[in-house]
């Protein structure tokens, strides 16, 4: 005798806590992410096996075209920005309005020398992302602006990081005046930045 099967019966999934776990974790990566910093120079690193990376809050940047031209990024912090400006302003005998003071808070990168400054932050914001200044910030024996901006952010916040970001084909001597200018005011820790080596195995 035969036997008899069983009468199979559709599966139910309530799909609704999925739904809501996706959508959870969409909010979370968005709310999370932080988009890489637009580049000031077109600068290709030199390569490294180093797997370290470099931290992401309280860091300086100082990149170093081929050319030697040095450009500097303050710590992504709107109002150690603007006490930053007053800081530099006070050491150059600048004042900057608050107009002025709030195009800097949002400025990616310091390209231009203190004097040039004032008309750089009264430009347009489309046109600062553009313009580039031909020689950067002054950083020789007799004018070391670039080492006043880092001093001052130091002053503002002395848990600051430095990170050094040059061309694998920017010659040592060029910056030989920065690694100088940081020992003279005894800021001997820092990073420079490299590109991954990859694996020719």
């Amino acid at each position: 005798m035969a036997r008899i099967k069983p009468k199979r019966h559709g599966v139910a999934l309530d799909m609704t806590a999925m739904c809501d776990v996706t959508f959870l974790l969409l909010t979370f990566f968005i709310m999370t992410t932080q988009f890489k910093k637009p580049d000031v120079a077109q600068i290709k690193p030199p390569s490294s096996i180093s797997e370290k990376l470099l931290p992401d809050a309280s860091l300086m940047t100082v990149s170093v075209t081929p050319d030697g031209v040095f450009y500097f990024q303050p710590v992504d912090n709107g109002s150690e920005k603007i006490q930053l400006l007053d800081k530099m302003g006070a050491k150059y005998n600048m004042t900057f309005t608050n107009p002025e003071k709030a195009a800097f808070a949002k400025v990616e990168a310091v390209s231009v020398p203190m004097g040039q400054l004032k008309s750089f932050l009264n430009l347009p914001a489309e046109q600062q992302k553009t313009y580039k200044s031909k020689e950067g910030i002054p950083m020789d024996s007799t004018n070391k602006q670039l080492i006043d901006w880092v001093e001052q952010s130091l002053a503002v916040n002395p848990n600051y990081k430095l990170a050094i970001k040059g061309d694998v084909t920017t010659k040592y001597p060029k910056v030989k005046s920065l690694f100088e200018g940081l020992r003279d005011i005894d800021f001997l820790k820092f990073w420079l930045i490299t590109s991954q080596e990859t694996n020719k195995n």
